[in-house]
């Protein structure tokens, strides 16, 4: 699917100072926005950009500061894993 919008040039040149990136940057900002609302995934993440490693998403996640939300159930869950390994 394709999107388009217009956005009027003074808002556009203090949006970016590339022109060429804001369509990109539109992109990320919404995948961003969906993947904080739970819509879309890692593996979705990774089809639209493109990524190869976990490394990646994980870096665009973090760039646009959507991070992962975890339940205390979950980061005991972990705790307890990483105690058993004796980490």
């Amino acid at each position: 699917m394709e999107v388009s919008f217009t956005i009027p040039d003074d808002i556009a040149g203090r949006i970016t100072s590339r022109p060429a990136d804001l369509s990109r940057q539109a992109l990320e900002a919404l995948a961003a926005e969906e993947y904080r609302q739970g819509k879309i995934h890692k593996p979705d993440l990774r089809r639209l950009f493109g990524f190869e490693t976990s490394y990646e998403i994980d870096g665009f996640l973090k760039a646009h500061n959507a991070y992962d939300d975890f339940t205390l159930e979950e980061i005991d869950q972990q705790v307890a894993t990483l105690e058993r390994l004796g980490i």
